[in-house]
């Protein structure tokens, strides 16, 4: 009976500690996020490449499964270019989810699409599946959907 009580109690003093380390390293996972789209912003399809694993899939809306890291590349070079062309912009909103557990974690959070003017013309949604790597969160699976379209059922 000792036993379990003391386990129980190490168990209760040591829990904010471990609270605290899946908060970090939810916030970093988060901080991938950021990186990526910080990336996708300046048109950099390189440095959106290296945050997939190199045997990573990338599940794009209205798109056949991507997978590797260098088809994940090609696959953005190709959707920045289109982006660029149609000069929208994206942004994520402002309070995402994502837990972790050892070296698996994940992230959810919604996105909105503006055209040049300002105006939203597509809001979504996100969710990556990351692992982590030599101390590094990598995408794992990554796929994102929009919303109905404004003014559209």
């Amino acid at each position: 009976m000792r036993t379990h009580v003391w386990i129980a109690a190490l168990a209760f003093i040591s829990a904010p500690a471990w609270a605290a380390d899946k908060n970090a390293e939810v916030t970093a996972i988060h901080a991938v996020d950021h990186a990526w789209l910080k990336a996708y912003t300046a048109g950099d399809a390189d440095a959106i490449s290296k945050l997939y694993d190199e045997q990573a899939v990338l599940l794009p809306a209205n798109h056949p499964a991507v997978k590797g890291r260098a088809a994940i590349r090609e696959f953005f070079v190709k959707d920045i270019a289109e982006t660029s062309k149609a000069g929208v912009s994206t942004s994520f909103g402002d309070k995402p989810d994502g837990g972790a557990n050892g070296n698996l974690g994940w992230a959810s959070g919604t996105f909105t699409v503006k055209d040049k003017d300002g105006k939203s013309v597509a809001t979504g949604k996100y969710l990556s599946v990351s692992k982590k790597v030599n101390g590094k969160w990598l995408y794992w699976r990554d796929t994102w959907n929009t919303d109905a379209m404004p003014g559209k059922p």
